[in-house]
């Protein structure tokens, strides 16, 4: 037997025994059939967006999965802007938003065939924080305005010590930088063109605004209040001068009464069914909603 036709003896009787091994139970083709079977009966949804949606999506997606175990969720940040550019480029099922859509956005999402579907899913009150030294405790609308813009530049102005301010904020795809712009800077006056000032230090995410207070006594910051931390001391904020000065809490978020409160969205691509649509009902009911007290957040008034 020439050399040639041992090698091509010895391939035949290899490819004999793979085939018989993958005939064999949970070997080869029966575990990989298996395993497509048991894939095609779960259902994933991708959820992205808002870094202060972020950890509340995730105890969502974690406490559903422990309900229905057939859906997968899995949620990741990125800012506002990235999850609604996810949704308007078709890459996502959910996007998480601190803010609402813009008309542009809405625009470039009809354009490409996608029609997004709105859904208030919870209320953050934007927390006034600074370091636990600093002896200001309160400050209005007005005053937060002119400190972010710049106008205001020393603590001693709003009642502090004789310091500079230094200013933090989340970065420009951050949808809580463009509520805190539109809300807080320019106290939403559609023509006012206020915008923070240059040496304000963006921020990634709310780590980063903490660990900055914590070594700055001179810093100010702002922040969902599901991410304040016990290392940080949150101002009373007025609407004006003359009107009470109040604590963002779940109760003062809820009721009205803490001037600097927002809804937070998730963004569909039309109007969701079957496991999505059941989702967002989980979401807005009960046992979503008191996810959203364990975290910090404001529950969604009770229909």
């Amino acid at each position: 037997m020439s050399e040639y036709e041992g090698v091509r003896r010895a391939g035949l009787w290899a490819l004999l025994i793979l085939l018989a091994l993958m005939m064999l139970p949970g070997c080869g083709g029966a575990s990989e059939a298996a395993a497509s079977e048991v894939a095609g009966t779960e259902r994933a949804i991708q959820n992205k967006g808002s870094d202060t949606l972020v950890n509340l999506a995730l105890a969502w997606a974690e406490r559903y999965r422990q309900i229905k175990p057939e859906i997968s969720i899995a949620v990741t940040g990125g800012g506002s802007g990235t999850g609604i550019a996810a949704l308007i480029n078709g890459t996502v099922d959910i996007a998480n938003a601190s803010r609402a859509m813009k008309e542009n956005e809405i625009e470039d999402a009809l354009q490409n065939g996608i029609e997004p579907v709105e859904f208030v899913v919870a209320i953050d009150a934007l927390a006034i924080i600074v370091h636990p030294d600093n002896p200001v405790s309160q400050l209005t609308i007005d005053q937060l305005a002119d400190i972010y813009t710049g106008r205001i530049t020393n603590w001693q102005e709003v009642g502090g010590n004789d310091a500079p301010i230094i200013l933090l904020s989340r970065e420009t795809n951050s949808g809580t930088h463009v509520y805190f712009l539109e809300e807080v800077i320019r106290q939403g006056n559609a023509d006012n063109e206020d915008i923070f000032a240059p040496q304000t230090l963006l921020m990634p995410s709310s780590v980063g605004i903490t660990s900055e207070l914590s070594r700055n006594v001179n810093a100010i910051g702002y922040d969902g209040l599901g991410y304040v931390t016990e290392h940080e001391k949150v101002i009373a904020v007025a609407e004006e001068a003359n009107a009470p000065y109040v604590l963002p809490t779940v109760e003062t978020g809820t009721d009205g009464t803490y001037p600097i409160a927002r809804n937070l969205y998730m963004y569909t691509a039309g109007a969701p069914s079957d496991a999505i649509a059941d989702y967002l009902n989980w979401i807005k009911g009960p046992e979503g909603q008191t996810i959203v007290a364990e975290l910090g957040f404001v529950p969604l008034p009770e229909e």
